[in-house]
This record gives structure tokens, sequence and C-alpha cells, in this order.
């Protein structure tokens, strides 16, 4: 700045010159929101993660200043600097990621989607600016890569969805460098034809003795809406979406057996051609269809024994067709779980936005009915060996980013059967306070063949919910009732028939910076739950306190008490669990449950000392080689003698090759033994499962690949020493995404 120009007598203060004073106080604050121009550039560029293309010469750069986890917005220990252009048809982003010490930055060959122990950095884009939505694209230094969609009003994550785009990463003497190019054809925005306003954040995860995470940004703790602090950025005026169409064929060769005692036998080798279509006509709607399709999963499920629970198990959804826009179709009761959806011959989905509203629709044929048939103490799976139409249809129009108002509908019918359901959803939030709720309505007509009490039941389904957040607290209070007769057949909503408050609240002290222990959490939950007809069925008091320290470490000690309503009496549980979880050294990452108490062996509906041990071993060994063990060990004794003890190991070998193949092995075994002296009713003295899958795995990018692989299963009773063969399978399947003209 020049010197002052000398005044010959002093300056009365004026309306000007004190605006003028407010002027530079507040400028340089200002300064730091102005929105980020984003330059065009002509050239393209090679994604090698070098930088050096002369368009990032042109490139806007930004400084990722703010450390904002443990730190609270403290500056940055590193330097890392944020690249930003973009051409007609793809946005262009790097990352210069420097580090004092390399040889410390965690990076391992991983599949897709996996990268989240590592060292990565991303960015998040919310390309309607409307605090909605955003996209999130990371990778880690050896170039693998990660996607995920957040969804503001639910604040989940989604790492279903997955975008077509290139990246490349460089370990360097200084740090690592990232190059990424995203198509505009992978994004959807408003089709307007001047310059645009999206939403930016640029973050970088940096793990070691604490998982430090950087951004260009402040970002406030407690901050009620994440998306709405967003950098701005503008330009993006005459990009070119592309022609949105992709044609997907698919073709599966599988040879599936099993024995029963007579040999191997099957259908021999089955070969099902398919396709799969998408077209984005607009950028406010997304059609996809899919004829006979292969929705069987390609790798197993995790294994689990519901040994001390009556409620049906929850696997979560892999296939893709369903995992697509799956954010679209969230409601606050799971009234969609589309594995319910068991064997499609097709399926049809338009997704979109119209304003403030988005919308989802989604019609299937499946092959077979498969039903979830809930109630108050328990539920089960059911089958019915006809086909059936599902139908499921989702909107919810937004307000001012505050408040919204949403609709559902699930269909399915089939011969002798009916289940039809519909409601409304809202969500209202102001400041640190969110009232949400939901109310459905359903009916339903049953086949005979499944013995129901009922088989045309009705009924509605309520809840609402308040919530409560800043800095240090969070509270929360959920009200749920849900008639006997409620069905949810698309869904997976387990119990009915019962009314349930629960309340939740926590309080959070933060470590100093520099501090070993970054945060301290103190909670409680407390929870009634009343059978329809005025029976009381739990109520459950628990308590926990948990810290989070170094070596990104985690230690929570909980205490529960509870009462339980089974076969017409109260019980009295009391359990205590402890909590670990920690990253002694890089590439090894460990987690502990130990559970103790009195608890309800269900079988025998009588008490016993219960006792389990849940552990998991994470291992990545060299630059591509991972291993996941996880195993239970659970025991309840009782009247002199051990009731149950039951093993379940889950294991799996990886070996990434490169960014793109995978080979994979997994083995599952679990063991259950009784004592039947200890039963009045029969039960089997042992069981065992178990079961193997070697897989292969090529994507070339996330629809265009190919999986061969090898499952086997068998199982063992208490009238089969040795292991029996019970299954086997050799599959081949192939995708390949064609965009004409892209």
């Amino acid at each position: 700045m020049s010197s002052p120009i000398p005044c010959p007598r002093p300056m009365r203060p004026t309306v000007a010159s004190a605006a003028l004073l407010l002027y530079f106080l507040v400028a340089p604050l200002h300064a730091a929101d102005e929105p980020l121009s984003v330059p065009r550039v002509d050239a393209d560029i090679t994604v090698d993660g070098l930088l050096d293309e002369p368009v990032w010469q042109r490139a806007t750069q930004v400084e990722l200043s703010y450390e904002i986890q443990p730190g609270d917005n403290t500056d940055a220990a590193v330097a890392t600097t944020a690249y930003i252009a973009h051409t007609d048809d793809a946005l262009l982003i790097a990352f210069d990621a420097r580090d004092p010490d390399p040889a410390q930055i965690r990076a391992f060959l991983r599949d897709r989607d996996s990268l989240f122990r590592d060292d990565y950095a991303g960015v998040m884009l919310d390309t309607f600016d409307d605090q909605r939505r955003a996209y999130q694209f990371f990778v880690n230094p050896l170039g693998v890569q990660a996607d995920r969609v957040k969804e503001e009003a639910s604040g989940k994550e989604d790492d279903a969805w997955d975008g077509l785009w290139t990246s490349a990463a460089q370990i360097t003497d200084s740090g690592y460098r990232v190059e990424m190019r995203i198509p505009f054809a992978t994004l959807r925005f408003r089709p307007d034809d001047g310059a645009r306003r999206w939403g930016v954040r640029f973050l970088r995860l940096r793990p070691r003795e604490h998982r430090f995470s950087y951004a260009n940004q402040r970002v406030e703790r407690g901050a009620r809406c994440d998306l709405c602090s967003m950098r701005k950025l503008d330009g993006f005026a005459g990009i070119r979406q592309g022609r949105g169409l992709e044609i997907t064929p698919t073709l599966t060769i599988a040879d599936a057996q099993a024995r029963n005692g007579e040999g191997w036998r099957g259908d021999g080798a089955q070969i099902e051609p398919g396709v799969d279509v998408a077209w984005t006509p607009s950028p406010n709607l997304t059609l996809n269809a899919t004829l006979n399709p292969d929705f069987s999963q390609v790798e197993s499920d995790s294994a689990q024994l519901d040994l001390t629970t009556s409620f049906a198990l929850f696997f979560p959804e892999k296939r893709p067709f369903f995992l697509e826009a799956a954010d679209t179709f969230s409601t606050p009761l799971q009234v969609l779980y589309t594995r319910q959806i068991a064997d499609p011959d097709f399926g049809v989905r338009a997704t979109g936005r119209l304003g403030s509203g988005a919308y989802g629709a989604v019609l299937a044929r499946d092959a077979v009915t498969q039903l979830l048939i809930p109630g108050a103490l328990g539920s089960r799976f059911s089958l019915l060996e006809r086909p059936s139409d599902a139908a499921f249809a989702r909107y919810r129009r937004d307000f001012d980013g505050q408040a919204s108002l949403g609709a559902v509908m699930t269909m399915r019918s089939g011969d002798d059967y009916r289940n039809a359901l519909a409601g409304f959803d809202g969500r209202w939030q102001r400041g640190s306070h969110t009232f949400s709720g939901q109310w459905l309505r359903s009916d339903s007509r049953y086949p005979g063949q499944l013995g129901l009490d009922n088989a045309a039941p009705a009924g509605d389904a309520l809840l609402v919910r308040y919530n409560f957040g800043n800095r240090n607290w969070i509270a929360d209070l959920l009200h749920t009732r849900i008639d006997p007769g409620f069905r949810a057949d698309l869904g997976f909503i387990s119990q009915v028939g019962y009314d349930r408050t629960r309340a939740f609240g926590t309080r959070n002290w933060y470590g100093a910076q520099g501090s070993a222990i970054t945060r301290t959490t103190v909670g409680a939950v407390w929870k009634l739950t009343h059978r329809s007809d005025g029976q009381l069925l739990e109520r459950e008091i628990e308590g926990f306190v948990q810290v989070r320290g170094p070596r990104e470490s985690v230690a929570q000690v909980m205490g529960r008490t509870r009462e339980r309503f089974w076969t017409g009496r109260m019980f009295n549980e009391t359990t205590g669990q402890l909590y670990l979880e920690a990253t002694p050294w890089a590439g090894v990452r460990t987690e502990l449950v130990v559970n103790t108490g009195r608890q309800l062996d269900l079988r025998a509906a009588r008490l016993g000392d219960f006792n389990k041990l849940d552990g998991e071993l994470w291992l990545d060994v060299g630059r591509g080689v991972s291993v996941i063990l996880d195993g239970s060990f659970q025991t309840l004794e009782r009247d002199g003698g051990t009731a149950f003890r039951a093993a379940v190991l889950d294991a799996r070998a990886s070996w990434q090759l490169d960014p793109r193949q995978r080979l994979r092995l997994s083995l599952q075994g679990s063991e259950v033994e009784r004592d039947p002296a200890l039963y009045a009713n029969p039960v089997q003295r042992n069981s065992r499962d178990v079961a193997a899958q070697l897989l292969y795995s090529y994507k070339l990018n996330p629809r265009t690949a190919g999986y061969l692989g090898y499952s086997h299963g068998g199982y063992a009773d208490e009238d089969q020493v040795q292991l029996a063969d019970r299954d086997r399978s050799l599959f081949l399947k192939l995708s390949y995404a064609w965009q004409p003209g892209g």
C-alpha cells in the first residue's frame, strides 16, 4: 500500500469514512468466500499423474489451508494445492500433495471404492448448487478410484453410484500428485446456455498418528448443513454433456450343481445373455432398462449367525441395477429393500428432477416371490414359487434447503397375492433443530399355503422424530408405531405390531491441538417398546463412554440393562461391552468387541451367562495383497452346563495385480454345538457350514468388466461326522459399456 497523504488538520468521522473503514475490515473475510473462476482450456490432458501439461499453468489454483479433523479449522500441517479447469466436455482436476516424509504415505492397490484407509485426495461437487446432493471423487497415491454421492437430508454417503471417469497418480520425492478427468456426461447439472455456478470442496485425507483431514475452506463442527458451506465455482459456459446413451450387453455362463446323496446333479452349463440400457435425454431425466439381467451377486455375503435374535438377518444390496440412484428411494422407514426382488426377468427405471423435486420409479418382473413375514417378536423369510410384478415410486420436493415433503408407493402382485403400500414423509430444519416424520398405509392379500393367521392384513405405520445437534451436543427423540397388519413386502420392516419410544443423547469434548486424545464422547440411550395390545415388550437403558486417541484408535465401554418379554414372561438381561479399534502400524487395522453378561437363550427361554468375542484384522502386505480375517466366538452357560457354543470365521485374501485386476479367495465357516440335555425340545447337537469362493475380476471401468469364479459349499450335522459337499458352481460374467458417439 502507498503511504497515507498527510492532512493539515484532523478529519472528522463521516459516514463515508466509516463505510470505508468497514470495507477494509470486512473485505479480507469476504474475499475468502469469493467464487472461484474455472477457466476453459482448449487442450486436453494425458491422465498420468505427472502434471506436466501447459493446462495446469492456466488452471485455477486452490490451497487446502485448513485442518478440519481432528483440528478445528487450524492451519494445515502440510501443503496441498488443487488445480481446476475444464474443456468443452470434461472437468480437469489435479492435486499436488506435499509430504515431509513420503515414505510414510499409505497407499495400496485396492479394488475400486476401497481406498478410504489410505492417503487420498479428491473433490465434492454440488452441480445444481442447491445444497441437496453432491458428487464425490477421490484418488489414492497409486491411482485407485472411489466415488460416492452424498445426500444432505440424510447425511448418507452412498458408494453405490459409479461414474465413468479416469484418474492416475504418482508418488514423488516431495509427496504425491493426482490427475482426474471427469467427463461432463458423467455428471448431471442445469441445462443453462450461459455460465453456471456449482458448489465445490477440495479434500485431502492423511492418516498418520490421527486421521488428518484438510480442506480449502473452514468446515464448522456440528454444522447442520454440510453442503451449505461449500465454496462456489463460476464458469462452465458452453460445456457439452454428450448424447447420454450407454448400452451394456452382458453374458453369463454358469454351471451349478448340487449333491443330495446320489452324486452331483445339475442342468449343465446355462448361457444367459442380457442387456442394460441407460439414456439421459436431459440433465433432469435418466432412463434405465434391463432385459434378462444377471442379478446374481458376484461376491459372497458376510457370514452371520442368528443365535441371539428372532428376527430375519439383513444383508446389504450389491447388484448394480438396484444400487444406481439408490439415494432417490430412501425414506425414514425402509419400505424398499431390493433384495426382495430375487430373480427378475426384466426391469425399467426412471430417475430425475423437476425443479426442486427429485423423483424415481422402477418396474420389474420377478420369477419368484420372496416374502418377509414379520411379527411383534420375530420374523422369517418365505418363498412362493410363482412370478410377481413389482413396482415402486418415490417423489420428494425440497423447499429453500430447509424443508422437504415426499411421497412413496410400492406394489407387488401375482396369482392370489397382492401387497400395496403408500405414504408421505417430511423434514423441516431450522438451525440446530430438525423435525421429520413418515406415515404409511398398507393393504395385502396372501395365499393360504403360507398358513398365516390373517391372510388379508392391513394397517398403518407412523414415525416421528426430533433431532438437535451442535458442536458439543446431540439429542434424538424417536417414536415409531406399526400396526400388526402392516406389511412392506418390498422393504425390510421385520417387526410389526408394536409402539416404541427411543431417546438418545451425547456430549462431546474435543482435545486441544496436538493432544493425544482428540475427542471424548459420553452418551445414553433409553428405549421403551409395547406390543399393540399394551403388553410391555422391552424396557432398555444403555450408557457408553467413547475415546478417540493415537494410532487412529477408538475405545468404548458400554453397559446395558434390559427387561425383555418372551414366551409369556419378562426376563432381565444385563450386559457390558468393550469395543477397541486401532491402526498400530501402516497397513494393519484391528477391531475387537467383547460382550459379556446375563442374556436370554431364545430356544430354551432361560437366562444364562453369555460371552461373545468378535475380532477383525485387516492386513495390507506390499502394494497389492490384502487379507481380512473376521471371527466370532460365543458361549452361553446355564443350569450347570454349556447350552451352546458357536464360532464363525470369514477369511478373505485378495491380490490386486493392478488397479484393474484382482484375484480373491474367500473362505467361510461356522459351527454350532448345543447340549440337548439342557433343552426341553429336541435340538441339533452339532452343525457346520463351510463355503469357499475363488474369483478373478478385470474392471476396465465400473460397467466394463469380466469375472471368472468358482464357488463351493458344504455342511455336516449330528448324523454326519464328515463334511459333505452341498453345492458347487463355475461361472463367467462379462459386460461391456458402449457409448455410441461418446
